[in-house]
């Protein structure tokens, strides 16, 4: 991924910054499309992951919808060309002020997860004289088998309308005349390696769709969320998600109705592997039992490993092109310089022999790196940079 070329570039460029592969993107995304395709599924890029304009523009050409959870990403959709119909809404904290936002630009679909949620948009729809098309997010109460903070589809979680709610619900909508149901929504979770996990949710999608045919409600739309992991470990072996396989899963698994469309919301799968934080060393502190290599990029610029307990791979790109089985190979404590014992990107983690002014990769940070940024300890925020352009 990194050539000595590319590297000599990195040399010249003020650190740190995010690094993204434009070509690797591409080739995401064509796959992406070419499998999803095979089966008229309908996939929304869920703009939380990476919501870099340019990213979005290159997205949105390849005729992927967006996954929105606040208004200001309706915003940023729409502005990246995004088409309104082709915009859905999900949160479980949706305010009035980004309720009518979405009603006003006409979006495609709210994904609702509560009563009262539901109650609130036929006001705000009913003020304007329009009819809110909607899906009920349903919680599962599905295992993701991932890290608890990214665990979405259990009872215990603040998402979706749990299944013993379901009948009281059903009974409101029909005072609801400012609303629409046309869809059922569901998401278990985020960074699923597991393909199982999904076969648990398609017979679950199944059971519930039973439900509603008994009562005979139609529906027209089954939005199975997003959630597909990436391989953090070896990204160079895995670069393009397994899409093959995952969209076949739902294909064969799921007891759709005549006419009925499939949609997910793909985020991490999408843009992860194109992005890496590119940063240099500042000092390297040697220590009894730890070696720190003490980086200008920080927690501000990634903060998974300090928030998940996340691993990316890190790469010293000065040594790659001229290591050799001679090379001495230490371990560091790769850190950051904010305040905080937290803003750590790996421990012991083997490099070879790491000195002041390396050039440092930590790969797979295309998705929840940029987006998740922050300037505490008033820090900059710091700049993409994008193969094509340099």
């Amino acid at each position: 991924m990194f050539n000595q070329e590319i590297i000599n570039k990195f040399n010249a460029i003020p650190s740190p910054f995010y690094y993204y592969d434009i070509g690797v993107l591409k080739q995401t995304l064509q796959k992406l499309k070419e499998e999803s395709d095979k089966y008229g599924f309908v996939v929304h890029y869920a703009l939380k992951a990476n919501a870099n304009d340019k990213n979005l523009s290159i997205i949105k050409s390849y005729g992927l919808g967006a996954d929105c959870v606040s208004g200001n990403e309706i915003k940023k959709a729409i502005e990246c060309n995004f088409k309104p119909e082709h915009i859905v809404f999900a949160g479980v904290g949706k305010s009035d002020a980004e309720i009518n936002y979405a009603l006003d630009n006409n979006i495609f679909c709210f994904n609702c997860e509560s009563l009262q949620e539901l109650e609130v948009i036929n006001k705000l729809a009913f003020k304007k004289d329009k009819i809110a098309s909607i899906a009920l997010r349903i919680n599962p109460n599905v295992n993701a088998n991932t890290h608890k903070y990214i665990t979405t589809g259990l009872e215990e979680n603040k998402f979706g309308i749990n299944l013993w709610e379901l009948g009281t619900l059903i009974i409101a909508l029909k005072d609801l005349e400012n609303v629409k149901l046309i869809g059922l929504h569901f998401h278990i979770g985020s960074q699923i390696m597991d393909l199982n996990t999904f076969k648990s949710l398609c017979l679950r999608v199944n059971e519930i769709q039973n439900w509603f045919s008994i009562r005979k409600i139609d529906i027209q739309h089954i939005n199975v969320g997003g959630g597909l992991g990436v391989n953090y470990h070896e990204p160079d072996a895995y670069l393009i998600p397994d899409f093959a396989s995952y969209f076949k899963l739902f294909k064969d698994l799921l007891e759709l109705r005549p006419q009925q469309i499939v949609h997910f919301e793909l985020g991490r799968a999408i843009t992860a592997h194109c992005g890496t934080l590119i940063s240099k060393v500042l000092y390297i502190k040697n220590g009894v039992n730890i070696n720190f290599a003490i980086l200008d990029a920080g927690m501000t610029e990634l903060i998974r490993p300090a928030l998940y307990q996340a691993h990316h791979k890190i790469e010293n790109l000065s040594k790659i092109q001229n290591s050799t089985s001679q090379t001495s190979i230490k371990k560091y404590d790769v850190v950051g310089p904010i305040c905080e014992s937290s803003d750590c990107f790996g421990k012991s983690v083997s490099l070879p022999e790491t000195l002041r002014g390396d050039i440092m990769a930590i790969r797979t940070s295309g998705a929840y790196g940029e987006v998740m940024s922050s300037a505490y300890n008033l820090r900059d925020r710091v700049k993409a940079v994008y193969s094509d352009e340099i």
